[in-house]
């Protein structure tokens, strides 16, 4: 009876053996370098990855040294970038839409710290206010040989800085980042520029003489038609360009490069234009304005004033326009206006919206705030001169005017007077948010 139960013991303890053995062939094991094998085939390296820019870091640069380090020596070979084009081929990715595209590098990665370090620049300048994320991919390698266990990407990524122009008499073009520190650039004209806006991605200025001069970092200038007209004002809508002149001409144009000028039958100044609800709507001279659902054919209409209408914007689901004597009127299309009560008779020139507040300038310092375009407030500017324009970008509001003037809030109730470097009349401002 001990032989037999003796017996079965041994062919247990062998079936148990056996079976063990069987289950241990196809499982993964971790070794004390951080590398795992799976089915006796694939090797992969668990690395941690860290970035500069961080995830969720704001105001970078658009000019920015991209670096990724790992926590394990690489394998320099394998982490790639794309010098060539936009396309998502490579490790090292850098991208803006969920890497549909790829930003292209000026350079293969730079090395440092012992193969744990890789940088990049990119081939020109990031965009403005703009999110960006990146990615490594597990065709990545360690020193060993052995591929990244899962890729690295961004949650959130990072995004970069702001930036507000100016433009001006004299062909004045300033920049600024925070509102406060102010760079001349060179626009290559003396010509009086009048407006400045940020459409889909570039700078686009109008003024006498100058149809445009278009940036996509507000710093390098290119110049398509001058010797034109006096423009005014330039607006985007309905894929259509369209730009106004003080003698009365309007200009459209598909991509914002050649131009056709429409006959308007218009003897009266052209001030601005915006669009909204699929209008556009120009403010001129002598309560008049003019609409277009097209940027073609136009509609002369009238308002109940006799005031100059100098300035239009379309925000929260309205047009404001402003204008000489304190005129305030609002409008959800652009055709039917509602006057409302600025509290003041001086020149308005200028509006803009931003952070849950209108605010409007004008004359001798003049500023006006609202929440809700309706209803206005003065404030106190500390300036006693003309202000042209206004805007807000970079959580500040910015305003301009005659003799260099620029003024600054974070609030549009508080503002403090900014060294612009010149004594020119700076006309227009706007930024990239």
């Amino acid at each position: 009876m001990k032989n037999i139960l003796y017996v079965l013991l041994i062919i247990f303890f062998s079936f148990s053996i056996i079976t063990c053995g069987s289950k241990s062939s196809t499982s993964s094991t971790t070794s004390s370098d951080n590398t795992t094998t799976t089915d006796n085939t694939t090797t992969t390296s668990t690395v941690s990855v860290t970035s500069y820019p961080s995830d969720s870091d704001t105001s970078v640069s658009v000019t920015p040294t991209i670096y990724v380090t790992f926590s394990e020596i690489m394998d320099p070979t394998t982490v790639t970038t794309n010098i060539w084009n936009t396309t998502c081929s490579e490790t090292f990715q850098v991208s803006s839409d969920n890497f549909s595209t790829c930003v292209k590098m000026s350079n293969f990665p730079s090395v440092s710290n012992y193969n744990r370090t890789y940088s990049v620049i990119p081939d020109s300048y990031l965009s403005y206010s703009t999110s960006y994320k990146i990615r490594i991919t597990t065709g990545v390698k360690d020193s060993s040989g052995n591929s990244m266990s899962s890729l690295y990407e961004m949650n959130n990524g990072f995004s970069t800085d702001g930036l507000l122009v100016v433009v001006g008499d004299g062909g004045t073009i300033l920049t600024s980042s925070d509102g406060s520190t102010w760079t001349s650039r060179t626009s290559g004209t003396t010509s009086r520029l009048y407006d400045i806006e940020f459409i889909n991605s570039n700078f686009i200025i109008v003024g006498q003489y100058v149809l445009f001069r278009t940036s996509s970092n507000g710093t390098t200038w290119n110049s398509f038609v001058t010797g034109v007209d006096w423009l005014y004002g330039i607006t985007y809508g309905n894929n259509t360009f369209v730009t106004v002149s003080w003698n009365g001409n309007i200009y459209t144009s598909p991509e914002g490069t050649y131009w056709t000028k429409r006959v308007s039958g218009i003897i009266n100044p052209l001030l601005d234009v915006s669009f909204g609800n699929g209008n556009f709507v120009i403010s001129s001279s002598q309560g008049m304005f003019y609409t277009s659902s097209d940027g073609l054919t136009w509609t002369s209409r009238t308002t109940d004033t006799t005031n100059t209408l100098w300035d239009i914007i379309f925000e929260k689901g309205m047009f404001v326009m402003v204008g000489s004597s304190g005129s305030i009127r609002t409008s959800s299309d652009g055709v039917a206006w509602t006057s409302r009560t600025s509290g003041t008779t001086i020149d308005l020139t200028g509006v803009t919206y931003g952070n849950n507040t209108f605010v409007a300038v004008g004359y001798s310092g003049t500023v006006l705030t609202s929440s809700d375009g309706l209803t206005w407030i003065s404030r106190t500017s500390g300036t006693s001169e003309k202000l042209w324009g206004v805007t807000y970008g970079n959580n500040i509001y910015v305003s301009v005017g005659d003799s260099g003037s620029i003024i600054t809030s974070s609030d549009g109730i508080s503002w403090s007077n900014r060294v612009s470097g010149t004594s020119l009349t700076l006309n227009s401002v706007t930024s990239t948010q």
